[in-house]
């Protein structure tokens, strides 16, 4: 039972045992609760048997009654602490397991699965679903099946006293969990809807956030606001039609559970006028009956969260389920010379990137990937430090396959500067520090001066102190790449990955960046990325990649003698130089 618990609801093993523990302490806290009514039943027998008998002088012991009461109360609330802690707190103990497992499954995925997803997505996953499953964990399933099975345990006990009055509190029971039930499959479908609805409000509101200066620039707020209203429109109606569905459901429910009570009027005053029951008999089941379906009554408002946790839980699943990069966190390699060995890669099954790539990229040397948009620089870079594995071929790290090689483990030995630069809301000499947690002030400040940044940071006003806001907003596009580079030169990598990174400098900054990496690169594997050529041009070797295939390599100088797409693209750029207004 545990394995399926663990299966049905994406639960930890701790998990699925805290849900039963729970289950069955609800139990408790429902059949507790009848306790006060078998109180006064017997007070009320008591009461009764006198009268039945013409004995109108005797008179109930009051100070039992009160020590009853008493004692009623203590099991009251021992039962209710030990449904709290292991409903609620185990739940909430649960849940952060449950972030925690996820965050450090997202953690070992290879960026393929990123790339496949969207953020906002992946967010909601984590954030929002987690959420509703700790609720509907802590508020609405242990409850359930507390009360079904409350309510059977006691609906045993009514039939065994008297079969025809157990019948006559039993029966809508079933009929209401039937209904219930059978509504799953319309409320699942509403519910799925609701929140394709709020995912694609999410997006809009995280697209309009990031691409505001854009939409101003086009002047086309009010358009953009159309289809965010329209989105916002559609998920208020998805709500209310998600929530109309199970209201109706619901009520309808409950409606049946009340006439439980009824049906033992009925049935009971029947009996007793016949005298085939006795009246402490029928006060007992109309007493009983009145109290019996709270629990449930109470359950099947928080149906829908029960119902609803299949979606979280199938997203969840789904993201565990993905397999992860695994290799050795010890391993040796003879040099830091990276090898693409015949190697063939597509995102989509259909649309190859890379088709036969072969080429080495040698320690202490610069090796430049050049070529047409979109033939495959960036993926070959990536392939390189184990953002994506191969589809064929074989990738080769000092003559190590790096896929025999754990991806963080690999990584220590990378150093690498993105076109897309990613910085943190914190200060200047945090966002530097990254490249080496141990930095001292003074390493991190005589990488900012290699990478041309100690300038405009004294300008700030508080230094290296300075906080420079989400993402470096307060920097310019020049200034973040030279943060970035700073902190590659701090990391001081054996290899070092440049993607576009001297994309957003001016030439003079361009040229004393070339200066300063000329010095870090020693000794070194370094792969630069660039389209224009004057930045590669003392490159110690040149890989044109064109289509998916290396179309030429070799030294600068020699592919300039050839007629190939390298002279060529030097050709053509060293004439748009020439272009003017």
């Amino acid at each position: 039972m545990l394995k399926y618990l663990q299966d049905k609801f994406a639960l930890s093993e701790s998990g699925a045992k805290d849900l039963v523990r729970g289950s069955l302490y609800s139990a408790l806290g429902n059949i507790s609760m009848m306790f006060p009514v078998g109180l006064f039943i017997l007070m009320l027998d008591e009461l009764l048997q006198p009268l039945l008998k013409n004995n109108v002088s005797s008179t109930p012991n009051v100070m039992k009654y009160v020590l009853l009461v008493i004692v009623v109360f203590a099991i009251l609330y021992g039962c209710q602490i030990l449904q709290y802690s292991s409903v609620f707190i185990s739940t909430y103990t649960e849940s952060a397991t449950r972030r925690i497992t996820l965050a450090e499954k997202l953690r070992q995925l290879p960026l393929s699965f990123f790339g496949k997803r969207d953020l906002s997505d992946l967010t909601n996953t984590i954030m929002g679903d987690c959420t509703a499953l700790e609720h509907a964990f802590s508020h609405a399933i242990p409850q359930l099946i507390g009360a079904i099975i409350s309510t059977t345990i006691i609906t045993i006990g009514l039939l065994c006293m008297d079969w025809r009055m157990g019948l006559a509190v039993l029966w809508v029971v079933p009929v209401a969990l039937i209904m219930i039930v059978g509504s799953k499959s319309i409320q699942n479908k509403m519910g799925l809807k609701h929140y394709k609805a709020k995912r694609a409000c999410a997006e809009g509101i995280q697209e309009c956030l990031e691409t505001i200066q854009d939409i101003k620039a086009c002047n086309m707020e009010d358009g953009y606001i159309k289809g965010l209203d329209k989105k916002l429109d559609e998920a208020e109606k998805a709500q209310i039609n998600s929530e109309l569905i199970l209201g109706a459901c619901v009520t309808s429910s409950q409606a049946i559970l009340r006439l439980g009570l009824a049906s033992v009027v009925l049935v009971g005053s029947r009996l007793l006028i016949q005298g085939q029951t006795d009246l402490l008999t029928y006060f007992i089941f109309l007493i009983t009956a009145s109290r019996l379906y709270d629990p449930l009554s109470g359950t099947l408002a928080n149906i829908a969260e029960v119902f609803s946790v299949e979606i979280p839980t199938k997203r969840m699943q789904k993201i565990e389920s993905q397999s992860v990069q695994t290799g050795a966190k010890d391993y040796n390699t003879n040099g830091y010379d990276i090898k693409f060995d015949h190697v063939a890669f597509s995102y989509n099954s259909n649309e190859p990137v890379l088709k036969d790539v072969s080429f080495v990229a040698k320690q202490g040397e610069v090796t430049a990937l050049v070529g047409p948009s979109g033939g495959g620089k960036s993926t070959a870079a990536k392939l390189a430090a184990r953002f994506w594995d191969v589809n064929s071929g074989k990738i080769t790290l000092g003559g190590k396959d790096i896929t025999s090689i754990d991806p963080e483990a690999l990584l220590k030995n990378y150093a690498i500067v993105f076109q897309d630069v990613t910085l943190f809301n914190g200060t200047v000499m945090e966002n530097i520090r990254l490249g080496k947690q141990d930095a001292t002030d003074k390493e991190v400040r005589q990488a900012a001066k290699i990478a041309m940044c100690d300038d405009f940071i004294l300008k700030m006003p508080k230094g290296y102190d300075t906080v420079i806001g989400e993402n470096g907003s307060i920097l310019s596009g020049g200034e973040r790449q030279r943060i970035s580079i700073a902190r590659a030169i701090l990391k001081d990598a054996p290899i070092i990955l440049l993607d576009e990174a001297t994309a957003s400098l001016d030439v003079e900054n361009e040229t004393q960046i070339q200066t300063a990496l000329t010095e870090l690169v020693k000794n070194k594997t370094v792969l630069i990325i660039a389209h224009r050529m004057r930045t590669v041009a003392n490159a110690d070797k040149i890989v044109v990649l064109a289509d998916g295939y290396v179309s030429e390599q070799g030294k600068p100088e020699e592919l300039l003698k050839q007629k190939g797409l390298y002279r060529h693209m030097v050709e053509i750029q060293n004439e748009s130089m020439e272009w003017s207004l």
